[in-house]
C-alpha cells in the first residue's frame, strides 16, 4: 500500500543515510527483536519504553481487580455495587475488542 508521504519519507532516510546518521548507532548490524508485528513495531517500542498500555490491558487489569475485591465483599450492597462496576468494564472491554476488530 502506498502512503501518500512515502516518496518524502525515503527522501529523508537517503539524505540521513549520506550524512551518516546512522552510522554507529547502538545495535548496527544486528537483528531487530521482537518483530513480529513488523507494520507496528516503532508504536510498540514506543510504548514499552514510555511503559504505555493499551485500553484493553488496563481494563483487563481492572477486571482482575474487581473480580477480586468482589471476592471478599459481604455486604450485599458492597456486592451489587462491585457488580455493577464489574459490568460495566466487561461492556468497556467488549466495546474495546469490537474496535479494534473493525478498525485494527
Amino acid at each position: 500500500m502506498h502512503h501518500p508521504l512515502s516518496g518524502l519519507i525515503d527522501q529523508i532516510v537517503q539524505n540521513a543515510e549520506k550524512r551518516g546518521d546512522f552510522d554507529d548507532l547502538p545495535g548496527a548490524g544486528k537483528p531487530l527483536t521482537s518483530l513480529d508485528d513488523p507494520q507496528n513495531a516503532v508504536l510498540n517500542k514506543m510504548m514499552a519504553e514510555a511503559d504505555a498500555k493499551s485500553p484493553v490491558v488496563i481494563l483487563r487489569q481492572q477486571i482482575l481487580a474487581s473480580q477480586e475485591r468482589l471476592k471478599s465483599l459481604t455486604d450485599e450492597t458492597a456486592r451489587k455495587d462491585e457488580m455493577l462496576v464489574l459490568s460495566e468494564l466487561h461492556t468497556k472491554i467488549a466495546i474495546e475488542m469490537e474496535a479494534f476488530r473493525k478498525y485494527g
